[in-house]
């Protein structure tokens, strides 16, 4: 450790003047982050589907732009009263807010209302009523032509849909006494990149949905503390170890009015997931993988029998492969579809064909890509973002379909969210960075220059007193760059000795230090700095963003090497005069509980204080599909589950631990930190323990002020 070789990669210190004299209470550090004290919002920019026309929406009005070359935008206005007016000649009730809308062809601007789904043609100054929703429905779905909508109804799916004759019928696509058989919603618990549950195919005479069977799934009960007396709410929850739910895919022909069911080939237990439907609906793709999650095969189906068809190629990997992303087939060439793969150690796009053939890896090197933008055909371009240039930060890039050159578009240091018009000959580009609290701009498709600026933040901190932030790495014994934040005190003395608040997480897919507003932080950490602080955190390896063999350096030793590099940071902040090494606390939540725990327990000693929140305590009880990737199944892996098991350290603990967990939690288990306590109760530990009995895995609300104000009140009282 003392040899560790320690480079500042930049120092970023906050665009603040002095002489700034307010404070932070409790309240702005915690709802003012993206509140009141976030950085100004512009009007809600869209573009439409016409060729360079975009809308905004700010006070209850939207205006039409229509780009014109010499700058000087021709415009329309179009006011909610005027939409409020058209809503009323069909009988509909009048809006109170501008809504947020989604264009159609022709200035078409579609929206929701209560339970119907309207129309307005702007350039007729018309309403229309496209669908009045069943309700109540969850997950609810339309079709991007409007000719039907889906949604769920507890465990059962509903579909409405067009008729030959133009008018619409309900029907019940899928309904089913027995309890745990769920259909048209998401599955295998969101992992794998899964949010929903239905897919309709591109022209929308087809739907294609999953169907889940739960009844083997142990029941869980989550408490219902509001009624008199409390009553038991299950759930199912697959622990690791345990029995899976099995799945499948079903699709529903709208035209004919058929249901067929995909073929399953595959193990009962494996996962199914990248559901994604072919250009012409024919055929529906869809990656199986296993259960034990280290080889995966993309498959063909067809659509009008549910056959398989054949099996385009396999991906394995000793320790996981993790396929997230649909298929992305190219207009111009339907039988050409883009693949996401870590196959080469970090997270590319490819080109292939639909017989399986890889023709093109389209973006390569030590660096992830992060999003797909889109495709250009006509110009053979693929548009996405990646952290080429910094894993700090997200760039928006294009590479030639013809020669594979890779451009990069967005010029200014930080991180940037882009959307394009129609033909990806303009983008919106919003983005910030440490010094820059939000820019919004019109940036060129074909070079990234900046062709128009529409809103540029000031500062909302301006007149409160901030502690000093810099950004930074550190290596590790691998030579691994850690990244790091770290935020001083407000009138930070070098000669004084000051106590420390380490936030972590660590855990797989977060990133916690980015070159962006604040730094990837929120302002609890600069109240922290206010009441004499230093806050420091450190992205170690399990982390995201940095390829496959940082992230998944903890397969089978879930918190071991995330340790080693916590303890790397905090010898880094020890070899600083200004640190008091006996006044260093911890804090983390899911992840970072566990984490927090794992510290306080298994490296005794090192830090003074620890707020563990919603903690993972026994990897056991932790749900299949993520304990099994990252730990494998138990029977295979029993030392790494006995090694990562924190009931194992209850006695080991030193200094004060203060755990609390969401009484309603059914991510990570209420379960887990009772046994907790109840062990070390047994052993005569003592610990603070504290619960939100109406919260889940995470207290939002107001609520979280009392959480943030109690994990505050924690450090000041024993830091």
């Amino acid at each position: 450790m003392k040899n560790l070789f320690v480079l500042i990669l930049f120092i970023l210190i906050n665009p603040f003047v002095y002489g700034q004299s307010k404070m932070l209470s409790i309240t702005d550090a915690v709802l003012g982050t993206y509140g009141k004290l976030a950085p100004s919002i512009p009007g809600r920019y869209q573009w439409t589907k016409e060729q360079n026309s975009f809308s905004m929406i700010e006070r209850n009005s939207l205006t039409l732009y229509q780009i014109a070359k010499d700058g000087n935008h021709g415009y329309k206005t179009v006011s909610l009263s005027k939409i409020n007016a058209a809503l009323r000649l069909i009988g509909a009730d009048s809006l109170k807010y501008f809504p947020r809308i989604v264009w159609k062809e022709g200035f078409a601007m579609q929206f929701k209302a209560g339970k119907s789904n309207y129309t307005y043609y702007v350039n007729e100054n018309r309403c229309e009523r496209i669908f009045t929703f069943p309700d109540p429905l969850a997950n609810m779905q339309i079709e991007k032509n409007n000719r039907g909508l889906s949604g769920t109804d507890g465990e059962n799916l509903h579909i409405v849909y067009q008729l030959k004759d133009g008018s619409f019928q309900k029907i019940f696509a899928e309904q089913d006494e027995v309890r745990g058989t769920v259909f048209g919603q998401a599955v295998h618990r969101n992992e794998f990149g899964i949010n929903q549950g239905v897919f309709w195919s591109p022209n929308g005479n087809k739907v294609a949905y999953y169907t889940m069977d739960e009844t083997m799934v142990t029941d869980y009960p989550i408490y219902q503390l509001k009624d008199t007396p409390a009553s038991a709410q299950p759930i199912k929850y697959p622990v690791a170890g345990a029995p899976s739910h099995h799945v499948n895919v079903l699709v529903f022909d709208l035209q004919k009015e058929k249901k067929i069911k995909l073929e399953n080939k595959f193990p009962k237990e494996d996962y199914w997931t990248n559901v994604s439907w072919g250009p012409n609906e024919k055929y529906i793709y869809i990656t199986h993988l296993n259960r034990a999650q280290n080889h995966a095969k993309l498959c063909q189906y067809d659509a009008q029998t549910g056959d398989w068809v054949k099996t385009l190629f396999e991906e394995k990997n000793e320790k996981y492969v993790e396929p997230e992303h649909p298929l992305t087939f190219l207009k111009d060439k339907p039988e050409q579809f883009i693949w996401w793969s870590e196959k080469d150690g970090y997270q590319h796009l490819y080109l292939y064909n639909t017989n399986g053939k890889m023709l093109e890896q389209l973006t390569k090197g030590k660096w992830v890509v992060t999003d797909l933008i889109g495709v250009d055909e006509s110009q053979q371009q693929v548009y996405f973002m990646a952290t080429k240039d910094s894993p700090l930060e997200r760039h928006l890039y294009a590479v030639s379909l013809v020669t594979k050159k890779i451009k990069k578009l967005t010029q200014e240091k930080g991180t940037h969210r882009v959307w394009p018009n129609a033909d990806y000959s303009l983008f919106f580009d919003y983005f910030s960075n440490t010094s820059t609290p939000a820019k919004l701009q019109m940036i060129s498709g074909k070079n990234g220059k900046s062709m128009e600026i529409f809103h540029v933040a000031e500062n909302p901190l301006q007149e409160y007193k901030l502690g000093e932030m810099q950004l930074g790495t550190i290596q590790n014994k691998n030579q691994d760059d850690l990244y790091y934040r770290l935020i001083k005190p407000i009138d930070f003395d070098p000669n004084k000795k000051y106590p420390v608040v380490v936030y972590l997480y660590n855990g797989p897919h977060v990133q916690l230090v980015k070159n962006s507003w604040l730094g990837g932080s929120n302002l609890w950490y600069q109240y922290m700095a206010q009441n004499g602080y230093v806050v420091f955190t450190i992205d170690g390896r399990g982390s995201a963003n940095r390829g496959f063999d940082f992230e998944s350096g903890i397969h089978r030793q879930m918190g071991s090497l995330e340790m080693e590099d916590q303890v790397v940071g905090l010898d880094w902040l020890k070899s600083k005069r200004w640190v008091d090494s006996s006044r260093i606390g911890v804090h983390g939540w899911s992840y970072g509980g566990f984490m927090t725990t794992s510290l306080m327990t298994r490296k005794p000693g090192l830090f003074k204080v620890g707020v563990a929140g919603g903690p993972v305590i026994d990897w056991q009880f932790y749900e299949i599909m993520y304990t099994e990737r990252y730990m494998d199944h138990p029977q295979k892996n029993p030392k790494g589950y006995q090694q990562a098991n924190l009931m194992n350290y209850v006695d080991q603990l030193q200094g004060k631990l203060l755990m609390i967990h969401g009484g309603q939690d059914d991510v990570v288990l209420w379960q887990h930190s009772l046994n907790y306590l109840q062990k070390a109760i047994s052993l005569g530990v003592q610990l603070d323990y504290f619960v939100y009995p109406h919260h889940a895995h995470n207290v939002l609300g107001k609520e979280r002020v009392h959480l943030y104000e109690k994990i505050s009140n924690y450090f000041f009282e024993n830091l």
